[in-house]
């Protein structure tokens, strides 16, 4: 077989949002197959068998037929590369641990011209799998040799790149369970949940409610101690010291065995325990002074070490750590027990997404609290134990057993007690223990520290026992069972009147007492203050609006070529506005740059904004548009049709709408009715608001009606959209405008007061 020159990736477009294809961000990839559009799968000798042979999986993916082995079935039957490379990266994501089952592949309007897309949680993962994909694809095709080993790692390595860590993907998955969205705001772990006003913010396990001076605190363990102990917890007893020599007395004054440590290290780094020789306690002195800006000498209690996660003052998970042992062969050096017996542990790896971390005894960054341990027993990492021998190797940093139902209701009160004499309202309470089912009084327990942005994974994970929702606990301690993190978010979409449309429903938010962030292409607006001059009908500005504390209400224009370059802003929206399915000339070669080049095939791409209303959200769909019309059954949520003359009133879409109660708003003798089935109210004569105002051209029926169906969408009262619409000032190249004193009546009557001018 001759060798067949690569697939040519034409265009490679991460959309962010919902889009044409699905409701998640998605990487769409235009392909040219070339001389391979004459070679579907079927005409390649062996390919399928050396394909199966590299990903095994494929096997199992369902396809087109809908059960596992449809997409062998392809093959067999013939199927062109394009839809082969979706699978292929779709396998190699899930191979590499970021499962990924939404795919597809459609022909274009030029020979051999495909669109394939997949669904990708993060561009840069995403584009790893796509080159990946493409080589392993055209290795099988010539028959050339691949590793696939290697290049599945090379993905898992992206994902641990630029995936959130496990704490805070926990949060995220809990938040949304519950529906409530979410924007990285960075490339690390610093996350906001829900949008505008109703947003919180979360750091790993660090919250916008976290305060400063308590993490503070936290991070001072000598002043933890104190402020613990002046509170009636039960701490050790303990001393800050500056020397060696220093440490020998404190720990004298103390009683031995003591403990040394760094005064704000974490992870238990530095720690060494259950010391009572003064060579001892000046080598511990020396680890831990190496890891923290003071060091602690405090007294050893004796038992098992604890991890308690409080949330919002509760105890939501507890978790116990056992110390590490191996036992001697008479053949084997420390080292080499401590791979085969301890780091060969599953659960142990180098990364967070290990519940366990690994012991290291050479090499960069060996742990010393380790290394003395074995001095103290008399051993090196070279040493070689005698068969049965046992030696201890780690003393703490091995919680990871659940303990959650075992945990007394007095040590509960003492842990959320010491949560809130820091001010934490996360914290990772550190305890020692022999029972933790008993009173820590009764056996000489304590708690030795208090620690913000605790790590979450031991108790998503642990080693033994049941995973904790965690990241649920966090997300209910910010969010109140009723609240969603949403504002109200107005899309519309269409080619005709969406700036207008924009600019006079964000002036009757405004109306209502909002705060109202507005993008669309006359501009980007926060209130009446215009904040960029130029086209904001796009993603960029629209999430800007969606990050902004101060926002209480967004309005977002969105057209067809906006919806094919990005995808949608947001994830859901209150309300969905469409005005038209037309062909926009003006956009054309936009269009065409996506293959959209009639009317025909402008409902697809319009309906992205009808298929993210939400449950309890509604639809507002032009009755004289019979594509968007047909939309109604798309929505989630309510319909309200709007109708700006006669004929689309008289429509038979909107009798039957009318008839099965729904409802609708009409345009008749210049006037706006609000209908409900067959129960009309007709809006307030405009002229009563006219008083003292310049003259201005007046809008457009279809943009009244639009308007006023989206502000009766978001619970604004009639007399209120009448006023608004009124003493809306049509000129485009004025700013938003402020309210007149004879609209607060009309503002009044609602119970929300306009917005000072």
């Amino acid at each position: 077989m001759n060798k067949k020159p690569d697939i040519q990736l034409l265009r490679v477009t991460y959309l962010r949002g919902p889009n044409v294809w699905t409701y998640r961000p998605a990487l769409e990839v235009w392909l040219d197959l070339g001389e391979l559009e004459d070679f579907p799968s079927n005409l390649l000798p062996g390919f399928n068998e050396r394909l199966l042979a590299m990903l095994p999986a494929l096997g199992e993916h369902h396809c087109g037929v809908g059960e596992p082995g449809g997409f062998l079935q392809r093959l067999t039957e013939g199927t062109w590369a394009g839809h082969v490379l979706e699978h292929v990266v779709i396998e190699l994501l899930n191979l590499a641990g970021m499962p990924t089952g939404f795919g597809q592949t459609r022909s274009t309007s030029q020979r051999g011209v495909y669109r394939m897309v997949f669904r990708a949680r993060d561009e840069k993962v995403a584009r790893e799998a796509l080159m990946h994909g493409h080589r392993l694809l055209m290795a099988a095709i010539n028959d050339e040799p691949c590793d696939v080993a290697a290049m599945v790692e090379q993905v898992r390595e992206r994902i641990e790149e630029c995936y959130l860590g496990p704490s805070t993907a926990c949060i995220v998955a809990a938040a949304t369970d519950r529906k409530i969205p979410h924007i990285r705001l960075n490339d690390g772990n610093l996350v906001q949940l829900g949008y505008g006003g109703s947003q919180r913010r979360i750091w790993t396990a660090e919250t916008d409610r976290t305060s400063a001076i308590a993490e503070g605190i936290a991070h001072d363990k000598d002043l933890t101690k104190r402020l613990l102990k002046a509170c009636g917890v039960p701490v050790p007893e303990g001393e800050v010291v500056d020397s060696a020599d220093a440490a020998w007395e404190a720990a004298q004054d103390i009683g031995l065995p003591v403990v040394v440590k760094p005064s704000d290290g974490n992870h238990g780094r530095g720690v060494t325990l259950e010391l009572s020789t003064r060579e001892d306690i000046a080598a511990a002195y020396d680890v831990a002074n190496a890891q923290g800006s003071e060091v602690i000498v405090e007294r050893y209690l004796r038992g098992l070490e604890h991890r308690l996660l409080v949330v919002g003052g509760e105890v939501v998970a507890a978790a116990r750590g056992d110390a590490a042992w191996v036992i001697g062969d008479g053949k084997s050096t420390v080292t080499a027990l401590v791979d085969a017996q301890i780091n060969s542990d599953p659960r142990r790896g180098p990364t967070e997404d290990f519940p366990l971390g690994e012991i290291k005894l050479s090499g960069d960054r060996p742990d010393d609290v380790v290394l003395l341990d074995l001095q103290r027993q008399g051993l090196t990492p070279d040493s070689v134990p005698a068969s049965g021998q046992r030696v201890l190797i780690q003393r703490n940093g091995n919680v990871a057993v659940d303990c959650t139902d075992e945990v007394h209701p007095e040590v509960a009160r003492a842990v959320t007690l010491a949560a809130r004499v820091v001010g934490l309202d996360i914290a990772g309470v550190d305890l020692v223990a022999a029972d933790i089912g008993r009173p820590l009084h009764e056996q000489g327990g304590g708690i030795v520290e208090v620690n913000a942005g605790p790590g979450l994974l031991m108790h998503l994970k642990p080693a033994q026992g049941s995973p904790r929702p965690v990241g649920r606990a966090i997300v209910d301690h910010l969010f109140d069972e009723d609240e969603s993190g949403r504002i109200p978010i107005i899309g519309i979409a269409g080619s005709r009147d969406g700036a207008s449309i924009a600019r006079v429903v964000a002036w009757l938010l405004q109306l209502s007492g909002r705060h109202v962030g507005l993008a669309c292409r006359s501009g980007l607006f926060l209130d009446h203050r215009r904040v960029d001059a130029g086209d904001c009908a796009h993603f960029e500005p629209a999430h800007r609006l969606l990050m902004n504390r101060n926002v209480q209400a967004v309005v977002i224009e969105n057209d067809a070529r906006a919806i094919l370059d990005d995808g949608l802003a947001y994830d859901r929206c209150k309300v969905g506005i469409v005005t038209d399915c037309a062909f926009d000339p003006a956009a054309a070669a936009a269009l065409e740059n996506h293959d959209i080049r009639s009317a025909e095939q402008m409902p697809r791409v319009l309906r992205t904004q009808v298929d993210v209303v939400l449950d309890d959200g509604v639809a507002v769909l032009n009755a004289g548009d019979p594509a968007v019309a047909e939309m109604a059954s798309l929505c989630d949520g309510e319909v309200i049709f709007y109708a700006a003359d006669a004929a689309a009133a008289a429509s038979e879409t909107l009798t039957a709408h009318r008839a099965a109660g729904g409802r609708a708003v009409l345009m008749r003798a210049g006037r706006l009715v609000l209908a409900t089935g067959n129960q009309e109210v007709l809006l307030a004569d405009p002229s009563m608001y006219r008083r003292g105002r310049r003259e201005t051209p007046g809008l457009p029926a279809s943009t009244q009606a639009a308007a006023a169906a989206a502000a009766w969408a978001v619970g604004i009262s009639p007399d209120l959209i009448a006023a608004g619409i009124e003493t809306f000032d049509a000129d485009p190249s004025d700013l938003p405008p402020v309210a007149a004193p004879h609209v607060a009546k009309a503002a009044a009557a609602s119970r929300l007061p306009p917005r000072a001018s």
